[in-house]
């Protein structure tokens, strides 16, 4: 546990002052990861907060109840956060949220623990699953997987270049009995088969993203979490989202901008109807961490965070 409580959260103190934290708001940290976010958090709520502690992976809801489940402002839940909506709604909390936090991707100990399958640097079981208690690992959809299917995650979820030559190198592997079940195993296959590899970027790095993504259906559970969050949030709460690749960041701004403008109106509208109004403000520019952050931890390099308001 001493790891876990030197671990500082990636842009932690730009994005808990994002949130606009009030002595007795009800916030909710809907990626708790390690952790770091909602300890900084706490440390600047009353008695009468509440926060909710949400996380998909059941060892990141565990180091939460051990860190904080005598907090009594503290409510810890497992669960995918795209179906954060309904266990607020239960709750009675729909339109009292006062801040949101999503921190998106892959969190550092799922990475640096080679049982879970996450890196490609590791030597580990091919499994990549976010919550390791259900559905397939990667190394059972990669022995069902058709060519089509696989071509495309890898070009969607990765942006990979070479995806048919890694698809058809993976394809004939597995014919041919010899499809690997590590994780070490397969980035060395996709290393092959890669011809003119990124300067400074493992060539297994955009194929390994798409599988996680693919996976774990990472952008479905965004984009089913922004689709609620504007009934979730109290007037003037927040939304504060830090993404680490463009397809994670490209939804979430695409979502703040059009909910921030007014909607299309028919010729000649002199008032624009309440369903028409914007129903969020973008609160500043694209955050991104300083350069020594990215010093002393070199995965916050492709962090960016977004800020959004819910207007009253």
């Amino acid at each position: 546990m001493n790891e876990l409580r030197e671990h500082r959260a990636v842009m932690r103190d730009e994005a808990v002052a994002a949130l606009a934290p009030r002595a007795d708001g009800v916030f909710v940290d809907a990626t708790y990861g390690r952790g770091g976010h909602a300890a900084a958090l706490l440390s600047l709520l009353g008695d009468n907060a509440r926060l909710w502690l949400v996380d998909r992976d059941p060892q990141a809801v565990a180091w939460a109840r051990e860190r904080h489940g005598d907090d009594c402002r503290c409510r810890i839940v497992q669960a995918n956060f795209a179906d954060l909506g309904a266990h607020l709604r239960a709750a009675g909390l729909a339109g009292q949220v006062t801040g949101i936090l999503l921190d998106l991707g892959v969190s550092s100990p799922q990475l640096d623990e080679a049982e879970r399958g996450f890196s490609f640097l590791r030597d580990g079981p091919l499994d990549m699953r976010m919550d390791n208690g259900e559905g397939e690992t990667a190394a059972q959809w990669l022995e069902r997987v058709d060519t089509a299917t696989l071509v495309h995650v890898l070009k969607e979820y990765g942006e990979e270049r070479y995806a048919r030559r890694i698809a058809a190198a993976i394809v004939r592997a597995r014919d041919g009995s010899a499809l690997p079940r590590t994780t070490t195993g397969l980035a060395s296959l996709i290393a092959a088969a890669v011809p003119r590899p990124e300067p400074g970027r493992h060539p297994a790095t955009r194929s390994f993203q798409a599988i996680r993504i693919h996976l774990n259906d990472e952008l479905g559970s965004l984009s089913a979490l922004l689709e609620d969050v504007i009934d979730l949030l109290a007037p003037q709460g927040r939304l504060v989202v830090i993404s680490f690749h463009s397809l994670e960041d490209r939804r979430v701004k695409r979502f703040m901008t059009r909910n921030s403008q007014v909607g299309e109106l028919p010729p000649g509208a002199g008032i624009v109807p309440p369903e028409k109004r914007p129903s969020l403000r973008r609160v500043g520019r694209a955050h991104r961490p300083d350069d020594d952050e990215v010093r002393i931890n070199p995965r916050a390099r492709s962090a960016t965070m977004r800020v959004a308001e819910r207007l009253p």
